[in-house]
């Protein structure tokens, strides 16, 4: 498949254990298995973000339409573990922190937020939706 399902990002070593993700439109952020304090973002905590990030849009998009939030946090997490299968994450959990002014509009969006993170979880959000259904990766060398 190809076309406007296609999504892809290139990643580039910037120095040992570092790299740095670039996207089509520009973007960069660095990815690293380091335990240096600078502002890296390990793989597994970049999966927690493409969740929440993710699940965020969906459900910022649906009571948007009613109310703008005065507060919009996610929280994202889980235990990395190793065992039988081989590394992997277990318990993931999204926490939603959403809160909107007093009014009809406040009182419209409040209505449709449990839903909107029922519908996120459950059909909309691409990144998560993927990992519940455990998508086949292939891997393969650029010869």
């Amino acid at each position: 498949m190809t076309g406007n399902t296609l999504r892809s990002v290139e990643l580039t070593r910037v120095r040992n254990g570092q790299y740095r993700a670039t996207n089509n439109r520009g973007g960069e952020m660095l990815v690293g298995a380091t335990d240096d304090q600078d502002q890296t973002f390990t793989p597994v905590e970049l999966l927690l973000v493409a969740i929440a990030g993710c699940s965020a849009i969906d459900v910022e998009y649906i009571t948007g339409k009613r109310a703008t939030s005065t507060t919009f946090e996610v929280s994202a997490e889980g235990h990395k573990v190793r065992d039988e299968h081989g590394n992997h994450m277990t318990g993931l959990r999204m926490t939603f922190d959403v809160r909107f002014p007093e009014g009809p509009e406040g009182d419209a969006a409040r209505g449709v937020l449990q839903r909107a993170i029922e519908q996120t979880r459950d059909r909309l959000c691409t990144v998560s939706r993927t990992v519940q259904l455990g998508a086949e990766v292939e891997y393969a060398r650029a010869d």
